[in-house]
């Protein structure tokens, strides 16, 4: 492995039940577990246009404690802030990077941590940077609490990268995928490769 694609995604995105797949052993919740048990799954490939009943799935998300957590503009702009910091402090080669409504996509080069761990540590900085800008999209539906709930998804999804061919792609499919989402390009300071991609095996 040279590199990784990494995706995490928000609240509600990908429930752990989805009829198409997902990364989770088990639902947590009853109202949620109603519409059936894990749909775990033991490939990376991506489940996001297979077939499925798409009306189960809506009625799966309308059972969740919160809303489906949506970004906007101010709220990516956090978020990749917090993501900024966790690669200065991990001393991640983040090499492409898109925040869209519901998830986000990044690729890095290979690290000695965990993929697991970084996206945790991901996830803890943006949501810090959420907290700290005032715009940590549960703050309305939780009013009155101190402690806010994560705006993430539990797990993420990861693709290993094996050689330049595969990572070109996976660069391309990040950098093009604002747009499939009806964003502008987006361009962020953390996408500076200061630690190369390893070409050993």
């Amino acid at each position: 492995m040279i590199a990784f694609h990494l995706i995490i995604s928000a609240y509600g995105f990908w429930l752990p039940n989805d009829p198409r797949g997902s990364w989770s052993d088990f639902v947590g919740s009853w109202e949620l577990y109603k519409f059936g048990p894990a749909t775990k799954v033991n490939d990376s490939r991506n489940y996001a246009k297979d077939l499925h009943n798409v009306e189960l799935r809506r009625a799966a998300k309308l059972a969740l404690k919160y809303p489906p957590v949506r970004f906007n503009e101010s709220q990516r702009n956090a978020i990749v802030t917090g993501f900024g910091r966790a690669c200065l402090e991990g001393k991640y080669g983040c090499l492409a990077c898109c925040v869209g409504y519901d998830h986000a996509h990044l690729v890095f080069s290979r690290h000695e941590r965990p993929i697991t761990m970084i996206a945790g540590h991901l996830k803890t900085r943006a949501t810090r940077e959420l907290n700290a800008c005032g715009v940590h999209p549960l703050s309305a539906d939780v009013a009155g609490h101190d402690n806010l709930p994560s705006p993430w998804s539990e797990g993420c999804w990861k693709v290993f990268i094996d050689d330049d061919e595969q990572l070109n792609a996976a660069m391309r499919y990040v950098k093009g995928h604002a747009s499939k989402e009806g964003l502008p390009e987006q361009t962020w300071d953390l996408l500076q490769p200061l630690f190369p991609v390893s070409r050993r095996a």
